[in-house]
């Protein structure tokens, strides 16, 4: 399959004519009959339909293989080796058949001289004894391996077009890992999760971007430098290799019930951290500084590519989410719940056009779809039926499986098939270094930092499994991919297959020793909180385990998302969805037009059904008690030891907007709505 040019590409001066094309002219020249000359034109187009077949079978073959595989793994309860990891394997060997089992099909191509021009063309149209062929620009070849051109056309065929990664494998990837969000722990790390995707994924960039530059130094010195490689090269080197995507790590815990907020921190992180790392490159590669030298240091182009980097992040960020507020919209004043298939078809399709909307206009569709999937989730999810609920889950559910498989398994594949390798011991040995340097100062310092504002600090054994859980994966491989026209990008590309298969095999199969040997807890209730420290402030509103545990997610929760929240539930949650509040009751008075237009009449309903039994859960200010160690004050200014208190009437209270919190985070199963009196909580943040 062609590639199709992204960027200016460099001279082609040796433009390469098939031998489907050679042989039709040795047909013609030969005085053939037109008649069979159509003949073997139709013979060719079946052949090349068959080849497309088998190397589309050979694909589906290794993922119905990896999914026996992994069967047979869960039921012999087998943890060394990911599920990733084997479609790794069956992808090699199937890439060690192909390039080596499978005899040449073609004959040699005949160069031809066009010294006549200064650049390639996208297309070439060439005349053969007066009839045209057209023939597609699939990338550069250097003079030294024309004769090594591979010919044999199944090699070619099971070889895609990386923006068959970007456009079709990576956005039901990024848009599960959005839309499948546990919330709750989410949140209450979203501080420590921010500065470990943007202000991590940067500090890993230019770390392992200035040691490569000095490896790439090395390597001119001992001469094992061929061609050029640029200091900016290496930084987008270290921006493609900063994609983390820990799934073997993350499957792991999620199979052993490993401790949730070093879940959540791993997995918020890695679900940023790909949509920081595709945004750095984008901004690297629009570094371009002016005068002779357009590789040398120039502030006005640094800037400008961080101008580019802010520009291109917050406008995929603000697409994402126009399309999942116009998806709830739809979905809210239209009667589609009544055909849950075409609303499970419309969820899906505005899903995955916020994608390619975002590439078309210039942004990052990682970005979009991601942010995309999160509002999906908040809002348009509130709205679909409950057959549609289901078949959402399970469809992405199905599609992220089968893509992240896909990709694992072409990886394999490509190890042999791809022809343009360039393996440099000296660059190899120095990009796992560079690796480990960076994430050693992406982690540990950082840590160290954020626990200078955090209750439940980040401990060292956390820390230990966050170094040890870098992996890179599908991301860093499609950023790898996608241009690989010249010789830097070509070794870039090699070295970081190479660093995702020791990552995936060894990294991933050494998990389960690794917690073991940290103490790690596993097996731990996805529900249940670490227990309340006696520097920290508690609110109690009942007793029991339930309502301890609801109020520390409402204190934990990062200080941002809480500012956030209550514009959230008392008016974007009543306008997009048929929950909430109705606006009548929060817009004022002279917006009561606006109000009922806006509000469904479900809420109303929904507003009856739970008044008497939510009556209970109106809070007021003599209602409240708080706690400092051992000693309980009450709203009223009496003190006493630490005992959970109920209301005057023997009632538990709570808030509108706080119950609601809990619900959005998962800690309450239904909706409840109630008035009541607004609380700040004199809480010191989680970070």
């Amino acid at each position: 399959m062609a590639l199709p040019l992204r960027r200016r590409l460099p001279l082609l001066p040796l433009l390469l004519l098939t031998a489907g094309g050679l042989r039709a002219a040795e047909r013609s020249s030969g005085g053939s009959s037109s008649a069979m000359e159509e003949l073997a034109t139709e013979k060719e187009a079946e052949e090349s339909h068959r080849q497309d077949s088998v190397s589309l079978l050979t694909f589906i073959l290794l993922l119905t293989l990896t999914i026996l595989t992994i069967w047979l793994f869960k039921h012999r309860r087998v943890r060394f080796l990911h599920e990733t990891g084997l479609a790794m394997i069956y992808g090699l060997i199937v890439g060690v058949i192909l390039r080596y089992g499978t005899p040449s099909t073609s004959g040699h191509d005949k160069p031809f001289s066009c010294s006549q021009e200064d650049r390639p063309f996208t297309t070439l149209l060439v005349n053969v004894s007066g009839k045209f062929f057209e023939y597609t620009l699939k990338g550069e070849i250097s003079p030294g391996k024309i004769h090594n051109v591979e010919q044999n056309d199944m090699l070619r065929k099971v070889t895609f077009d990386p923006e068959v990664f970007f456009n079709i494998l990576l956005p039901p990837i990024i848009f599960h890992a959005g839309y499948s969000l546990k919330k709750r722990h989410f949140f209450r790390n979203l501080g420590s999760i921010l500065a470990y995707a943007f202000l991590g994924t940067a500090v890993s960039c230019f770390i392992i971007g200035n040691l490569m530059y000095g490896v790439v130094k090395l390597m001119k010195l001992v001469g094992q430098l061929s061609d050029k490689f640029y200091y900016t090269d290496c930084l987008l080197f270290g921006a493609i290799i900063s994609a983390t995507d820990p799934v073997t790590v993350l499957a792991i815990f999620n199979e052993l019930h490993a401790d949730v907020d070093l879940y959540a921190l791993l997995f918020g992180e890695s679900v940023l951290n790909d949509a920081v790392a595709i945004v750095l490159s984008s901004s690297i590669v629009a570094y371009q500084p002016t005068g002779e030298n357009t590789h040398a240091f120039d502030a006005a182009a640094f800037f400008k590519s961080v101008g580019v980097f802010l520009g291109i992040f917050s406008g995929s960020f603000m697409m994402g989410a126009v399309t999942g507020v116009v998806t709830a919209l739809v979905t809210k004043f239209t009667k589609l719940h009544c055909f849950p298939l075409l609303e499970t078809a419309l969820f899906f399709l505005m899903s995955w056009s916020t994608f390619l909307l975002a590439e078309a206009c210039g942004f990052t569709g990682v970005v979009a779809v991601l942010f995309c999937g999160i509002t999906q989730a908040h809002y348009t999810y509130n709205n679909l039926s409950a057959e549609s609920r289901s078949r959402t889950k399970q469809l992405f559910e199905v599609l992220h499986f089968l893509a992240e498989n896909f990709i694992f398994s072409y990886m394999g594949l490509a190890l042999f098939t791809f022809q343009k390798h360039i393996f440099s011991p000296v660059f190899i040995i120095g990009a796992f270094i560079a690796i480990f340097l960076g994430r050693a100062a992406h982690v540990y310092p950082l840590s160290f930092l954020l626990n200078l504002g955090r209750r439940h600090k980040i401990s060292w054994n956390f820390q230990h499994m966050m170094m040890f859980s870098g992996l890179r994966g599908a991301m860093a491989f499609a950023l790898a991919i996608r241009d690989t026209a010249t010789y830097s990008h070509q070794m870039m590309f090699s070295t970081t297959l190479l660093i995702v298969f020791f990552t995936v095999w060894i990294v991933g199969g050494g998990t389960t020793p690794m917690l073991s040997w940290l103490n790690i807890r596993v097996g731990v209730d996805p529900d249940q909180d670490p227990p309340p420290t006696n520097d920290s402030f508690q609110v109690l509103q009942g007793d029991g385990p339930d309502s301890e545990r609801r109020n520390r997610t409402k204190q934990e929760s990062a200080w941002l998302f809480r500012l956030w929240y209550s514009f959230d539930h008392n008016y974007l949650k009543p306008i997009l969805t048929h929950s909430g509040p109705p606006l009548t009751t929060t817009l004022p008075s002279w917006c009561g037009l606006i109000a009922r237009c806006l509000t469904s009449p479900q809420v109303y309903d929904n507003q009856e059904q739970l008044r008497e039994e939510d009556s209970d859960f109106i809070l007021n200010d003599g209602d409240l008690t708080v706690t400092y160690g051992d000693t309980t004050i009450t709203a009223n200014g009496s003190s006493g030891p630490h005992t959970a208190t109920t209301s005057l009437d023997g009632r538990r209270t709570k808030s509108s907007s706080e119950e609601a919190l809990e619900r959005d985070l998962g800690a309450a199963d239904h909706e409840v709505t109630s008035r009541g009196t607004r609380l700040v909580f004199p809480l010191e943040d989680n970070a």
